[in-house]
């Protein structure tokens, strides 16, 4: 009995034993609605130092640590995916033409720009590529890639990272359960709501300095009764783990009362690219002030998903806060 316990126990031994990946891990936490900590998602990866979208952009993303790459998906004439925001080639690349009418051999033959337009030794990647680098290492936020869902669902399954993958749309709770349902249990979809009307409010800098228009009472609040619909219905038909949240200005107060609301049943996600996406609390505030960019964002609207231009210094400050590893 002795000799078949000891050869057991030598057996147990020589298992070899499972380790999450760090991916894995940080799926677990969105799962779980995880607030010990905020989450750092980098818009178009670490393009600060690296073309936008490449692949040395990403790395150097995951290896600084952040939670989730963003980056954006183009289909070529010859339909195979690349990652790229623009549907031309003409600002990140030293081609000119539509993607949609460019087979990928000539695209192979292109360099990519950097910030100030220079061009580089980099080359576009493809969907498939980004998948194998950022395998186990990082989830992945693929804007865009709702045009093109059963390609990407195909690639994502032939690398092994279809858990990794997180999609975000306007899309009704409905519409997202009877296009994507059978996906739902592997890709994590975030819905994206906006807290104000975003015809008169969801403004980009356009070379002229205009105010915010003046908004009713009246129709403040029935911007708010139709974004609190709107999570209500996704709360109840998908459970998603998060809400991208976008508002212009603190003169909605809806922000405010959804940190309460949300708690325990959804984490909010808010994106600081410019101004009016995050209530004047942007990557630009947080320069100047930030407290009132990130550390509003965090103590005062319940923000746990930070999307930036600008990982680095979110890190930086989370790791201060003891916000983030």
């Amino acid at each position: 009995m002795k000799k078949i316990l000891s050869i057991g126990l030598l057996l147990l031994c020589c298992l070899p034993i499972y380790s999450k990946t760090r991916a894995e891990e940080i799926r677990e936490r969105l799962l779980s609605r995880d607030t010990s900590k905020v989450f750092v998602a980098s818009h178009r990866a670490d393009w600060r130092n690296w073309p936008e979208n490449s692949l040395p952009a990403i790395n150097s993303a995951i290896e600084m640590g952040v939670d989730i790459v963003e980056v954006d998906l183009q289909l070529t004439k010859d339909s195979v995916l690349i990652i790229m925001h623009d549907a031309k080639l003409d600002r990140t690349t030293t081609g000119k033409g539509k993607i949609s009418e460019t087979n990928y051999a000539d695209i192979q033959k292109l360099r990519l720009k950097n910030g100030v337009s220079i061009y580089t030794r980099h080359k576009v990647p493809t969907l498939e590529e980004v998948l194998n680098l950022a395998k186990g290492r990082v989830m992945l936020n693929l804007d865009k890639a709702d045009r093109y869902f059963d390609l990407v669902h195909s690639i994502a399954k032939k690398t092994g990272t279809e858990r990794q993958l997180i999609m975000k749309g306007r899309k009704s709770a409905k519409e997202v359960k009877d296009e994507y349902g059978e996906y739902l249990d592997e890709i994590l979809y975030m819905p994206i709501v906006h807290l104000d009307d975003q015809k008169d409010f969801r403004q980009k800098f356009d070379g002229k300095d205009k105010p915010l228009p003046e908004v009713t009472p009246e129709k403040m609040k029935a911007c708010q009764d139709t974004a609190r619909k709107e999570i209500a219905d996704h709360l109840k038909v998908l459970k998603p783990c998060a809400f991208e949240l976008l508002y212009a200005t603190d003169r909605n107060e809806l922000p405010f009362k959804l940190k309460k609301e949300l708690k325990g049943k959804a984490l909010i996600w808010y994106n600081c690219l410019w101004d009016t996406m995050a209530g004047g609390h942007d990557d630009d505030a947080a320069m100047e002030d930030i407290n009132n960019g990130y550390g509003f964002l965090i103590d005062r609207l319940g923000c746990n998903i930070i999307q930036t231009d600008r990982p680095a210094m979110v890190l930086e400050y989370l790791r201060k806060r003891k916000l983030h590893e």
